[in-house]
């Protein structure tokens, strides 16, 4: 049996927003894996469905740039916010957001062995920034968008400065409609994005193993009913669509009215613009989103003396 420690209940507590003891069973009965603590809490109704990896403790920024019919997001994080203020720091991210996009850097690696403006490497002015600044930074990823005709949308929610904030996003926009109707919508989608946090563009896009894990959630949910074999399958195969539906940016609500399909609002905007308009792809970067949280040892402590 593994040992259920304090900082592992913290956060679980932090992902799921579920009571203290209840993580502490759930972590019980899973052995310690916070993974499977959190899908048994989720079965068993005591945690959110979908936690938005907004407790991540991951600073830094996300930059984002465009140019043309192309843009790109890159996240460059460092140890604390207090970094992402600083003016050296905001520099270098806009900077290599700028060379991501010129040399078309498909990953952080590929961008950290790029020429870095002024001589070096990314990597080379990154270890230099780490000595000057005084705290670990890392390019952790980037993603690119492009579109053969029409725009790429940029949009920043939570701007430190232009093209620099905790959330980036790019909407790539394809088709013969003007830059007039295409640039209203690309942001209004952009702010929709950001705040919706859809997984994947349609329902055929998201992870069959994200998948298969909902249904084995919805499958424990289900046999709790008690009722009939071919019902539980139905309530099964009706909760995986549900969330399939709901994770799809397609067939997400758009945030603006509550009640239009996103793909519905292409086809309206296309329809009176009398022109061809596709949503094609799009980038959501959230800072930290996805890297484990450090819980400290004073946190510790704390949850310890209150026993657990």
């Amino acid at each position: 049996m593994a040992e259920i420690t304090a900082a592992a209940v913290k956060e679980l507590r932090d992902r799921s927003g579920a009571g203290m003891m209840d993580c502490k069973k759930a972590l019980t009965e899973a052995n310690g894996d916070l993974e499977a603590a959190t899908d048994w809490l989720r079965a068993k109704g005591l945690a959110a469905a979908q936690k938005k990896s907004s407790r991540t403790a991951a600073e830094g920024l996300v930059g984002v740039a465009v140019a043309g019919t192309k843009g790109v997001a890159v996240e460059v994080n460092s140890e604390t916010d207090f970094v992402a203020k600083n003016d050296q720091f905001q520099d270098f991210v806009r900077t290599v957001s700028a060379v991501a996009l010129e040399t078309g850097a498909a990953d952080a690696e590929a961008l950290s062995n790029a020429a870095y403006p002024g001589g070096g490497t990314v990597a080379e002015k990154l270890v230099s920034n780490i000595a000057t600044i005084g705290e670990n930074q890392t390019v952790r990823r980037v993603g690119h968008v492009e579109v053969s005709q029409g725009v790429v949308v940029p949009y920043v929610h939570n701007a430190a400065a232009p093209g620099l904030g905790k959330i980036g996003v790019l909407v790539a926009l394809e088709g013969d409609a003007p830059a007039d109707v295409l640039e209203p919508l690309g942001k209004q989608l952009a702010m929709h994005i950001a705040a919706a946090f859809p997984l994947a563009l349609s329902a055929d896009d998201i992870d069959p193993a994200l998948l298969e894990r909902e249904r084995a959630i919805a499958a424990e949910k289900a046999a709790e009913s008690g009722k009939p074999a071919e019902i539980v399958a139905k309530m099964v195969d009706g909760a995986v669509a549900k969330f399939a539906k709901e994770q799809a940016l397609l067939s997400q609500l758009f945030v603006m009215d509550n009640k239009t399909p996103v793909a519905d609002v292409v086809a309206k905007a296309a329809k009176d613009a009398g022109a061809s308009i596709t949503l094609k792809n799009y980038v959501r970067f959230q800072l930290g989103e996805g890297i484990e949280k450090e819980v400290s040892d004073f946190a510790a402590e704390v949850a310890a003396a209150a026993g657990v």
